[in-house]
């Protein structure tokens, strides 16, 4: 079903480790602003998969019902996108990347500006990884990266140095540019990364218990997404094969070997938008997203919300996480809310568990 999937594989990897408590943002300036937990006690992310945004309204839906055909364009992505954003109003957006399709897209740098522009009006901070059908128009890889970060509200980055962009002890934000798979020397740094960050997460002046849960966000599910069948304990669902790299580079078992990321999400397979649970690890696909992407006829396009709440101290002040729970949002009428559920709880200690 999908659209000449490349053989090269491409990764782009943002990792975001929450902790401690903040404020709600402030700043006016995105590259100022202190990502951190609200009032409430939530940060909220919005991840959308697989816009492949064009070139606006000349640019035709894929596989949508026939009476849509006619009027349906990239600026459906554009709609849907605004809607989501008013309704969830999350903290954080993060793009996984295939955010435009290169190959039909004749100025890449209007196609992005057309693709973010939802995101760029709301103000809110986001971040964008690259997929493989991004770099196949007017700009290359690095080109398209150079570009995005600095288009407003942004946090993304290209090669952040070794100690990686760290805002205000909250949220850990990191592109780690490459090809392929992950490779053996980005295990590195995930893991030099983590340590780091479990380290401040234990220390003065607000010291946490246990482990800081981390979320990683990438294109491109790795070969573990294949363990799941159409008839496996999942929630949501699979229509088509894990398009994954060939070689398994071992990723997942840095990740369980090191405990704290407690969610991987992806894109890539625009048809699949389930979560299953291996080894303490959630797998999730976010669901295909825009209607110049492949997509099966009168199965909605759709987003990805996570939310992270922390435990409330017997003081009122806030503490370290207590969970964090997805839904999607479906690009129909209502904007349906389907297949909510709890990714992970911690333990009354404060120690994170797997509950799923």
């Amino acid at each position: 079903m999908a659209d000449n999937k490349t053989k090269t594989r491409l990764f782009d990897f943002f990792l975001l480790s929450v902790s401690l408590v903040g404020l709600c943002l402030t700043s006016a300036s995105a590259q100022s602003r202190k990502l951190s937990f609200g009032v409430n006690g939530q940060f909220k992310i919005l991840q959308v998969a697989d816009m492949h945004f064009a070139n606006g309204a000349t640019t035709r839906c894929k596989n949508v019902l026939p009476s849509q055909l006619a009027h349906c364009s990239d600026l459906n992505t554009t709609a849907f996108m605004s809607r989501v954003i008013a309704a969830e109003k999350p903290d954080l957006i993060v793009f996984t990347g295939d955010n435009i399709f290169g190959s039909d897209v004749k100025d890449a740098v209007k196609s992005m500006d057309a693709a973010f522009a939802p995101a760029i009006a709301s103000k809110i901070p986001w971040v964008a990884v690259l997929g493989n059908h991004d770099q196949e128009s007017t700009l290359s890889r690095q080109e398209l990266m150079n570009y995005i970060v600095k288009l407003p509200n942004t946090l993304s980055q290209v090669n952040p140095p070794e100690a990686a962009h760290y805002i205000d002890g909250i949220v850990e934000i990191t592109l780690v540019f490459s090809y392929d798979w992950i490779k053996t020397s980005q295990q590195f740094w995930y893991d030099q990364t983590s340590k780091r960050l479990q380290r401040e997460y234990s220390e003065e002046p607000n010291p946490q218990q246990g482990t800081a849960p981390g979320l990683a966000y990438f294109h491109i599910p790795f070969p573990e997404f294949d363990n799941f069948d159409t008839k496996s304990a999942t929630t949501g669902v699979r229509q088509e094969a894990t398009g994954s790299a060939t070689t398994n580079s071992g990723f997942f078992t840095t990740l369980v070997a090191r405990g704290d990321v407690k969610s991987v999400f992806v894109g890539h397979d625009h048809v699949n938008d389930f979560c299953g649970e291996i080894k303490g690890v959630n797998l999730c696909y976010g669901g295909g997203f825009g209607y110049h992407a492949y997509g099966k006829a009168g199965w909605e396009r759709r987003a990805r919300v996570v939310v992270a709440n922390l435990n409330k101290k017997g003081t009122g002040s806030w503490g370290d996480v207590k969970s964090i729970r997805t839904w999607k949002r479906l690009d129909d009428e209502h904007l349906s809310v389907i297949d909510a559920q709890v990714l992970w709880n911690s333990s009354p200690s404060g120690s994170g568990v797997c509950r799923l």
